[in-house]
């Protein structure tokens, strides 16, 4: 195949219709490290298969964070003002993770089930007193959105405003979320923002009368938390607290509601499913669990940016070439799992990249995620008795995260 026959990976639109499952799996087999150029980007190689995208990810120190994780070409000056966790290597990531993955590990988020139980119960409740009701926009969206809240002591109506933020930063590309659409108005002035994005402004404006707040008036809560020392006496800067507001808001709240709402078109697209997640012991629902997150696979890549020259499969990605990691490709590599395109929530083991497997860069809240995926679930199966789709489903306009934004269901509660 030429590279004319492969879906476009530098267009948004080509995701329209969902991940172009069959460019990437025809990528794995005949040019798993291709080169992409873009029409407004100087290009990029795309790794596809699992094996080299979990190695390539691994050395930091040749495939370096620091230089933008998104496709997008950005200025030193850029890349400086917009800087959060996900762009920097250790050691300066290692340091800024320590002070706020202590909140994310998994013991701390078991304390958290209650709270996720009496969001989605309550969530749940609320959509049996309707006929029909988009899955997204009752249940995925806003119970991380909430859980999200609680844990920064934020109100619930607060909560709502800092979510549409982050769609409007982390949907950036899609005009049912933006006014601002990077590939199709001129974003020219907030280029210094991250995402490009206005709606970042608006965080930063929040992040520091929050922190203005809390300075005056401690709280038991994640905010209060991420401006006190360590036990070394380090504490974020302001820059860093907004940045890791900006990465709350946005990224803390899409992945876990596209993931839900992939698990719910399994459901509808395959009734016996409920059935089978009902009589799920602890370690099954763990298995089907990690199950969904491969098969939903929300962010579908990272950029890195060559340190050095660097030789693979006969090729040489020169120092300076951006990289593309394609985890949407990897978690569907036959090479690595059996029947990659069955949904199998017994599967085990399940060594899914969907959380960045390999690399300094696993994802933060993804004990988070996993508790508020499993949670939802099963709240969901012991509540319903049949689920269907009603209209057709839409995808989210994005070649970054993919996710379906709108499923509109219909559903025989028991």
């Amino acid at each position: 195949m030429s590279q004319a026959d492969y879906a476009d990976l530098t267009s948004h639109d080509a995701f329209l219709n969902g991940v172009p499952h069959d460019t990437f799996e025809a990528l794995r087999r005949d040019d798993p490290i291709s080169w992409w150029d873009e029409e407004d980007g100087r290009g990029f190689w795309s790794i596809t298969r699992y094996q080299d995208i979990f190695n390539l990810n691994k050395d930091y120190k040749t495939f370096s964070s620091a230089h933008g994780v998104r496709m997008e070409d950005m200025t030193e000056e850029e890349t400086e003002a917009r800087r959060s966790l996900l762009e920097m290597d250790p050691p300066e990531h290692t340091r800024l993770r320590a002070l706020i993955g202590r909140s994310f590990g998994p013991k701390v988020v078991a304390t958290y089930e209650d709270a996720i139980r009496g969001i989605a119960v309550e969530l749940l409740d609320h959509a049996a007193s309707h006929d029909e009701f988009d899955f997204v926009q009752t249940i995925a969206r806003p119970l991380p959105m909430r859980m999200a809240g609680r844990l920064l002591g934020v109100p619930d109506e607060d909560g709502q405003m800092l979510v549409e933020l982050g769609d409007m930063m982390i949907a950036n590309t899609d005009p049912d979320f933006t006014d601002h659409v990077v590939d199709q108005v001129d974003t020219e002035e907030y280029r210094m923002l991250p995402f490009r994005s206005p709606a970042a402004l608006k965080v930063f404006e929040y992040a520091e009368e929050t922190a203005r707040i809390r300075r005056e008036h401690p709280t038991d809560d994640l905010i209060n938390l991420l401006l006190s020392p360590d036990r070394d006496g380090e504490v974020l800067t302001d820059m860093e607290f907004k940045n890791f507001m900006v990465l709350m808001v946005s990224a803390g709240n899409d992945t876990t509601r596209y993931t839900m709402t992939y698990a719910m078109k399994e459901l509808i697209d395959r009734p016996d499913l409920l059935d089978e997640l009902r009589h799920l012991d602890d370690a099954g629902w763990k298995m089907a669990v990690e199950e969904f997150l491969r098969w939903a696979s929300v962010t579908m890549h990272f950029r890195r940016t060559a340190m050095r020259d660097y030789d693979i499969h006969g090729k040489t990605i020169k120092q300076g070439d951006k990289i593309v990691l394609w985890f949407v490709s990897g978690n569907r590599d036959a090479d690595k799992f059996e029947s990659p395109f069955d949904l199998n929530v017994h599967r085990d083991p399940n060594p899914h990249m969907t959380f960045g497997k390999g690399g300094p860069h696993a994802c933060l809240g993804m004990w988070l995620a996993r508790m508020e995926v499993k949670v939802l679930l099963q709240e969901f199966v012991k509540r319903a008795a049949t689920v269907e789709q009603t209209e057709p489903h839409a995808y989210l306009r994005s070649n970054f995260i993919s996710g379906i934004k709108r499923l509109p269901v219909s559903v025989e509660w028991r």
